[in-house]
């Protein structure tokens, strides 16, 4: 087995020992795995540069990560299923997307929420898969081996990109996306490096002068020489668009984070007491679980077929891949930066639909389809995934010609208007990813009880055969699916909405990496072709959308729900959006607001007759959503609460009047 040696150092009752319903008391482990894994084994072929890896006594490469665990501390009391999450740049997310936990900065503690896996006895596990976190206590990362230069014995050295859009003036930035640990230049000085300026993504590109810039930190509008930072001499503006080519002395096995996870998942399935596995003879089922960069990990994961290990065992029986669109990333070339997700590059590249489309020659299933082992697939995506412009691709034919339905192991769901991330109230309009700031507030919608539904059903269907419900998601073949600028339209006469500039939406294009794409070595930057055909949901006279799985936010609104939200002018970048950010127009309280602001929705005291019944009306369409199975009964009084708070933000007196 992979691992050769699960390092625990710390083993402690779980919140202070408080029990979890019949599931009872849960403990914590937290460590260390160390693995050792085959280059020239099959399974590990797809990893590049893994045959330039440093090498033990027994031809094995090695590598260690960082490891966290829940379990029932009676096994009984266990559902024998484990969650495996993939972390998201070193965080967790599953507690707030799955437990409802409250939005937090990253903590050492794992925050219950409201219990849901826990009651329901389910195993909960993370390890370490990104080689760039800056790991702490409530970080948890990878220390990857090097690709080594035959000729040199040193790490390979090449050329990377670093792409950054800023959101508030600066002279200097770190050469990484987001504060993750950067490819440090080989050479500070080097003539050769260079750095560009374009007014939005695809915009033109401008070289900047190699005297006007410099690798270094700013002190005090003075550059001090720093091979892990970028300084301009006279700052770098809001909303514009720079890139950094320049060459590293590094070169981390990036896609050893990949082998990490199969391989952890493996032991904690399947490895004995004897080898130290501490869920032994505990799990009959493992489910795989990511966010956004995670989910666009599992399916990169799928992709390189890595879901049988060495011997050929099962890892995961099912998948969640959430929010990732129909993109992969930077998990597996030569200089890959696990942390990107704005810059062209491998992770743009197809396949996108599980199966081949008219245009393309492979399907993102193939390799896996080929060795075996393919799980149950539930690809979720939210409106922000559409309006960033690659969504589609999962399912309508790259030429925008024909919808494209998912094999039988696949279920596609859309969560209809909604945004990235749960929403909340009262209204943020500044992400605490990156600092950027919306010109309208974000996406108030919570869809955190569709998602815990899915994954119900996600187990049903592996454990008991139970075909979950069918796919619900935007479709041409009968017009839900529209064309961006079309859609747009629609939301002109809200009054204060300020709209994107069409000719500004993101979307994907046919990149050309260079000739050594093939082997995992990119030519940077990538070479742009032509658009791929995408497409958004349509939507209503209200400016909701009509496809997918509608939360009762949406089927019975106070507000209008998108999934883009324009750049505030103050950061910049007029006419863009911010990716993953959506936005709230709540309709005007009574008819004489809507009068005096021309907004053509009626107005919430026009739609309903107050609190009691607006309640009464989010009631009947939960229980709706309970008898399709999109959600599950026990979170009917969830929605209730979540929808009383939107009514109690946005019905101001005198219509909240009526508390029922």
């Amino acid at each position: 087995m992979a691992v050769t040696e699960p390092e625990i150092h710390g083993r402690r009752p779980y919140e202070g020992g408080r029990a979890f319903a019949a599931a009872g008391p849960y403990e914590r482990l937290d460590g260390t795995i160390h693995f050792a894994v085959d280059p020239a084994h099959p399974a590990n072929r797809a990893i590049v540069d893994l045959d330039r890896a440093p090498r033990d006594a027994t031809g094995r490469v090695r590598f260690r990560a960082d490891f966290c665990l829940l379990q029932p501390s009676d096994p009984a009391r266990g559902n024998r299923r484990l969650l495996f999450e993939v972390l998201n740049r070193g965080r967790k997310l599953a507690p707030r997307h799955l437990n409802h936990a409250p939005p937090a900065a990253p903590s050492a503690r794992i925050d219950p929420g409201d219990g849901f896996l826990l009651r329901h006895g389910w195993t909960l596990a993370w390890c370490g898969w990104q080689w760039d976190v800056v790991r702490d206590e409530a970080l948890m990362g990878l220390e990857a081996p090097e690709a080594l230069d035959p000729a040199t014995g040193r790490p390979c050295t090449g050329e990377v990109l670093c792409h950054f859009q800023p959101n508030a003036p600066g002279r200097d930035h770190l050469l990484a996306d987001r504060v993750h640990q950067p490819y440090p230049a080989a050479d500070i000085a080097d003539p050769d490096a260079v750095l560009t300026v374009r007014d939005w993504p695809d915009g033109p590109a401008t070289v900047i002068p190699r005297e006007r810039w410099r690798f270094a930190r700013d002190d005090g509008g003075r550059p001090v020489p720093a091979d892990t930072h970028v300084w301009l001499e006279d700052g770098f503006a809001p909303g514009r668009v720079y890139e950094v080519r320049y060459r590293t002395r590094r070169c981390p096995v990036v896609g050893t984070g990949l082998l990490a996870v199969r391989d952890c998942v493996s032991f904690l399935r399947h490895g004995d007491a004897a080898a130290g596995n501490p869920c032994a003879g505990r799990l009959d089922h493992a489910y795989g679980f990511g966010m956004s960069q995670s989910g666009r990990f599992l399916r990169h994961f799928l992709s390189l077929g890595l879901n049988l290990d060495e011997a050929g065992r099962l890892v995961f029986d099912g998948v969640i891949p959430h929010v990732a669109g129909a993109r992969r990333g930077e998990f597996n070339h030569r200089f890959a930066q696990p942390s990107v997700q704005a810059t062209p590059g491998f992770g743009h590249l197809p396949p996108f639909a599980a199966d081949p489309t008219t245009g393309e020659d492979a399907g993102l299933l193939d390799r896996q389809r080929a060795v075996g082992g393919v799980p149950k697939i539930m690809l979720i995506n939210t409106s922000a995934e559409y309006w960033r412009g690659d969504c589609s691709l999962i399912h309508a034919d790259p030429a925008g010609a024909r919808d494209v339905e998912p094999p039988p192991e696949v279920r596609i769901y859309h969560f209809a208007g909604t945004q990235h991330g749960p929403g909340v109230v009262p209204l943020e309009s500044v992400s605490g990813n990156d600092g950027a700031r919306g010109a309208h507030g974000f996406n108030a919608v919570d869809y955190v009880p569709l998602l815990r539904a899915a994954l119900v059903n996600l187990d049903r269907w592996v454990a008991a055969g139970e075909e979950p419900p069918p796919s619900a998601f935007p479709r041409l073949a009968d017009g839900t699916a529209a064309r961006a600028p079309d859609v747009l339209a629609a939301y002109r006469a809200v009054p204060g909405a300020t709209l994107p500039d069409p000719d500004l939406l993101p979307g994907l294009r046919r990149y050309d990496l260079g000739p050594d794409a093939a082997r995992g070595v990119g030519r940077y930057p990538a070479e742009p072709g032509a658009r791929y055909a995408t497409y958004v949901p349509a939507v209503d006279a209200d400016g909701n959308e009509v496809a997918g799985l509608r939360p009762p936010d949406v089927a019975v609104p106070l507000a209008t729900y998108t999934g883009w939200n324009p750049r505030h002018p103050e950061t910049g970048g007029p006419g863009q959006i911010i990716n993953m950010q959506g936005s709230t127009f709540p309709f005007a309280a009574t008819a004489e607001e809507r009068t005096r602001t021309g907004d053509p929705r009626p107005a919430i005291a026009e739609r309903y007759r107050g609190r009691a019944d607006y309640l009464a009306r989010v009631r009947a369409a939960a229980d709706a959503l309970v008898a399709r199975r999109y959600l599950l009964a026990e979170d009917v009084e969830v929605v209730l609460q979540l929808a009383a708070e939107r009514y109690d933000t946005f019905a101001r007196p005198p219509a909240v009047a009526d508390r029922g």
